[in-house]
């Protein structure tokens, strides 16, 4: 069973100006495909907040760490960058298949931002903000981050 921590990317959720829909919705979707989640953390939407999270997830030996919001082109929407920051090697087909996936709902999923990448034995994944498209872009490939974490992790796949 790998550990699983959710980053909730909001100023106005971070000062309780409304509560967490993202955070629960993704929460749900990890712990029904057999995932532990350790963490549900929300911070605001400030660089230095999001890698602070990012990093001390990563040092905790999480495997898979899940952010929602901060994806978009607001100019508070720097979750991409505190990302880019932090991991030590980039996982862009996990992004890309979450864009092409979601063009295929709506063409403004073109708009998202978010990006995938790995630090130590660490996975990290941008969601977007809402609830709906959360659950969608986790949806298209948490059957498939098993196996990557499984590489990450150097377990032997067994041939059956």
């Amino acid at each position: 069973m790998y550990q699983a921590s959710i980053i909730t990317v909001s100023d106005r959720a971070a000062h309780g100006v409304y509560e967490d829909q993202s955070g629960p919705t993704v929460r749900s979707l990890l712990e029904a495909s057999g995932y532990l989640v350790t963490h549900q953390i929300i911070v605001p939407d400030e660089k230095n907040k999001i890698t602070t999270a990012l990093v001390s997830e990563c040092e905790q030996g999480i495997h898979l760490i899940v952010t929602t919001g901060g994806t978009g082109f607001s100019p508070r929407d720097v979750t991409p960058e505190a990302t880019i920051a932090v991991i030590e090697r980039e996982a862009p087909g996990i992004a890309e298949y979450m864009r092409q996936r979601s063009m295929e709902i709506t063409p403004r999923g073109m708009l998202s931002r978010g990006i995938a990448g790995i630090r130590g034995s660490s996975l990290i994944v941008n969601l977007p903000g809402s609830p709906k498209a959360a659950r969608e872009n986790l949806g298209f490939i948490l059957p498939h981050l098993s196996h990557g974490l499984d590489m990450l992790n150097g377990k032997q796949e067994t041939n059956a």
